[in-house]
C-alpha cells in the first residue's frame, strides 16, 4: 500500500505539491490524473525516494522506501524509459539491477519473456524504439517480483497491440493483490483500465474515488429514475444535493448523485424503484470540467479580427512558437 499525508514540495517561491494526501490500496488499478504541471511526477518521484518532501511523508508497506533493503523487491516503478544506458544491451541494463538487488539471474529471462523483450535481449538499448524502451521499463520495474509498482505514461510510443497488453498486465497484477498505481494523460486509457482514480491540480488534491464515482460529478452524467413517488424521491435526493428534474411520465432525471447512491437513499426511506438507469458522461468531460481551474497554460485561439492579412500570419508564426 501506498501512503501519502500532507506531502509538500516546494522550489523557492514555487509549491509544486501542497498537502497532498491520499492511499493507494492494493488489488485494484489506480489512475493517477492531472492537468500538465499538476505535480504527479513529482509526487512519485518524492513517494521513492528520488525527491525529498519539504514536509509530509509518503510511505510504501508503512516505511519510507529508501529504509527499504533490495528496493526492487518491495517495489518496482518506470518514470522515464529514456533513462537507461545507451550503450548497455537490454539483458545487460537488467542483469545490472538484478545483481544491485540480490535478485536471482533467472529473474532477467522471466521478465524480458513477460514483456516479449526475449528475442532482443542482446541487442543494444540505444537502437531500441520507444515503445521497446517502455516494455524495458516495465520489465525492470517486474524485475523483482514486487507488491507495490508505479507506472509514470506507461502507454508512450505503444502500438494498439501493446496498449492492450499493458492493460491487461496492469489488470492482472493488481488482480494478484499487488499496488498499481499509473499515472497517464491520456483520459481514454484511464477509462478502460483504472478501478480507482486520485485527480489532482496544482499540486493539490481534487479527488479520490472510483471511475465511475468520479465520471458522474461531469454535467453530461445523469441517471433516470422511476418510482412510486418521484416527488418524495426528489426531495430527498434535493436534500443530498442533487438536482432531478420530473418529466410529464413522471420519471426523474437526476444529476449529482451515482446510481449507487440514489438506491441506498431510496432504499432508507423506503421509497421503491421501478428503474434505476445512469447515464455516464465521459471521463474526459469530467477532467476537463473538474480541472478548469487548476491549469497553468492556457491557449487563445481567438484570431482579432481587425488585423490584416500579414499580421495574421505573423500572429500565427508566434502562436506556433509558443505552441
Amino acid at each position: 500500500m501506498i501512503e501519502v499525508n500532507q506531502l509538500t514540495k516546494r522550489y523557492g517561491a514555487v509549491r509544486a505539491v501542497n498537502a497532498l494526501t491520499f492511499t493507494v490500496r492494493p488489488g485494484c488499478v489506480t489512475g493517477f490524473l492531472g492537468p500538465n504541471g499538476a505535480g504527479k511526477s513529482t509526487t512519485m518521484r518524492m513517494i521513492l525516494g528520488l525527491n525529498r518532501p519539504t514536509s509530509g511523508t509518503a510511505t510504501i508497506g508503512g516505511r519510507p522506501f529508501a529504509r527499504h533493503r533490495a528496493g526492487l523487491r518491495h517495489a518496482g516503478a518506470l518514470l522515464d524509459a529514456g533513462d537507461v544506458h545507451g550503450g548497455r544491451t537490454a539483458a545487460a541494463h537488467l542483469s545490472a539491477l538484478a545483481r544491485g538487488n540480490g535478485l536471482p539471474r533467472r529473474r532477467v529471462g522471466e521478465v524480458l519473456r513477460e514483456v516479449g523483450l526475449e528475442g532482443v535481449a542482446r541487442r543494444r538499448v540505444g537502437g531500441f524504439s520507444l515503445g521497446m524502451r517502455q516494455r524495458l521499463g516495465i520489465a525492470a520495474a517486474l524485475l523483482g517480483d514486487p507488491p507495490v509498482l508505479l507506472f509514470d505514461e506507461p502507454v508512450n510510443g505503444l502500438d494498439p497491440e501493446g496498449v492492450r497488453w499493458v492493460r491487461g498486465l496492469f489488470r492482472r497484477l493488481a488482480a494478484e493483490g499487488r499496488t498499481v498505481l499509473v499515472s497517464s494523460h491520456l483520459m481514454s486509457e484511464m477509462e478502460h483500465t483504472a478501478d480507482r482514480l486520485v485527480v489532482i491540480g496544482r499540486g493539490e488534491l481534487i479527488a479520490e474515488e472510483s471511475v465511475a464515482e468520479f465520471a458522474a460529478r461531469g454535467t453530461g452524467s445523469s441517471v433516470t429514475v422511476r418510482c412510486g413517488d418521484p416527488a418524495e424521491l426528489a426531495a430527498v435526493l434535493a436534500q443530498a444535493g442533487a438536482r432531478a428534474q420530473q418529466s410529464d411520465d413522471g420519471a426523474l432525471t437526476v444529476t449529482g448523485l451515482s446510481a449507487a447512491r440514489i438506491g441506498e437513499l431510496a432504499f432508507e426511506r423506503r421509497i421503491v424503484l421501478r428503474e434505476l438507469a445512469p447515464h455516464r458522461a465521459s471521463l474526459e468531460q469530467a477532467f476537463m470540467e473538474l480541472t478548469a481551474d487548476r491549469v497553468d497554460h492556457r491557449v487563445d485561439h481567438r484570431v482579432d479580427s481587425r488585423v490584416d492579412s500579414r499580421a495574421d500570419s505573423h500572429a500565427d508564426s508566434l502562436a506556433g512558437d509558443r505552441r
